[in-house]
C-alpha cells in the first residue's frame, strides 16, 4: 500500500521504542510505595495515558503532585538500559527531513527527551505531556504536532501503539498505522496495522513524504 502524507506523527515508547519494561517496573515500586493493591494496579491503563490521568485513577487529588514527581523520578533513573530501539525505527527516520515528522508521546519533556537520547533519535518537533492540557485520547497532542509542522491534520499519518493514541489521532481527522507491539490486533482499531516499524518504508518528496505500508 503506497500512502501520500506531509508528515508522519510518531507515538514513542512502543512504537519507536521499547520501554515497556522499564515502565511496568517503575510504576510497580511505585504502586507499593503508595500503598496501592494489586487488583487496583491492574485495574489501571498504564500505556499511552499521561501520568497525571494514571495517577489520578489510583490516589486523591492532594497526593498527585508528590505521587507525581516520585514516578518521574523511578523513571528517569531506570532510563539507562532500560530503553531500545524497536524494529525498523532506524531505517525508517533515516533521511527524514526534521520539518516531515515528529514524536508526540504522552511522557513529559525530561522523559521523553531522556529516552529518545538513550538510543540516539533527536526529532525536530517534539510534543510531550507538558505541552498540552488534554492527553491521549483526546485529539490535542496529534492537533499540536501538526500545528507546530505547519502541515494540515488530515495529511498526516499517525503511528501508534495503543488504543488511546489511535483513538486521539482519529480523532485529530489523521490516517492511522497500528503497532502490534504492545496489544493483540484485535484490540487496535486503525487504517493499517503492522507488527512493527520495520514493514513501513518512507521515501521524502518535494513538501512531503510516500509512504509503502506492508500490512
Amino acid at each position: 500500500m503506497r500512502i501520500s502524507a506531509d508528515a508522519l506523527l510518531f507515538d514513542n515508547d512502543g512504537t519507536l521504542v521499547s520501554s515497556m519494561e522499564s515502565v511496568v517496573r517503575c510504576w510497580t515500586r511505585w504502586a507499593g510505595e503508595y500503598g496501592v493493591s494489586e487488583e487496583e494496579f491492574a485495574a489501571v491503563e498504564l500505556h499511552g495515558r499521561p501520568a497525571n490521568d494514571i495517577i489520578g485513577d489510583l490516589l486523591p487529588a492532594e497526593r498527585i503532585a508528590g505521587a507525581r514527581a516520585r514516578i518521574d523520578a523511578l523513571e528517569l533513573a531506570d532510563v539507562p538500559g532500560g530503553v531500545k530501539l524497536l524494529p525498523g525505527t532506524a531505517e525508517l527516520l533515516t533521511g527524514l527531513p526534521a520539518a516531515r515528522w515528529a514524536v508526540v508521546t504522552s511522557a513529559n519533556a525530561r522523559l521523553a527527551a531522556a529516552r529518545l537520547t538513550e538510543v540516539g533519535l533527536r526529532p525536530g518537533t517534539l510534543i510531550t505531556a507538558d505541552d498540552i492540557t488534554r492527553g491521549k485520547p483526546d485529539p490535542e497532542p496529534f492537533l499540536l504536532a501538526a500545528e507546530r509542522l505547519g502541515v494540515d491534520p488530515a495529511r498526516c499519518v499517525a503511528f501508534e501503539d495503543a488504543p488511546a493514541g489511535l483513538a486521539s489521532a482519529r480523532a485529530a481527522g489523521m490516517r492511522t498505522v497500528a503497532l502490534t507491539t504492545t496489544v493483540p490486533r484485535a484490540e487496535l482499531i486503525a487504517d493499517w496495522v503492522v507488527e512493527d516499524l520495520s514493514a513501513v518504508s518512507a521515501q521524502a518528496t518535494d513538501g512531503g513524504v510516500e509512504l509503502t505500508v506492508r500490512a
